[in-house]
């Protein structure tokens, strides 16, 4: 969340108390799925089918 916190170790940002994470795991999950388009597949039928039973349920 503050870009300007870098710690050598695990801990909390001194600014807002949030636990830190290293660097590069942002996307990480973002990443792995575009390295396999089988999952972004996957992932995408789950969501339209999440959808669609939100929407049936709306009914």
């Amino acid at each position: 969340m503050h870009a300007q916190v870098r710690q050598p170790e695990p801990g909390a940002c001194p600014v807002c108390g949030m636990g830190l994470v290293p660097e590069g795991t942002r996307f990480a999950l973002l990443k792995h799925m575009a390295s396999r388009p089988m999952h972004l597949v996957v992932m995408l039928v789950a969501m339209v089918a999440l959808m669609a039973a939100a929407m049936m349920m709306m009914r």
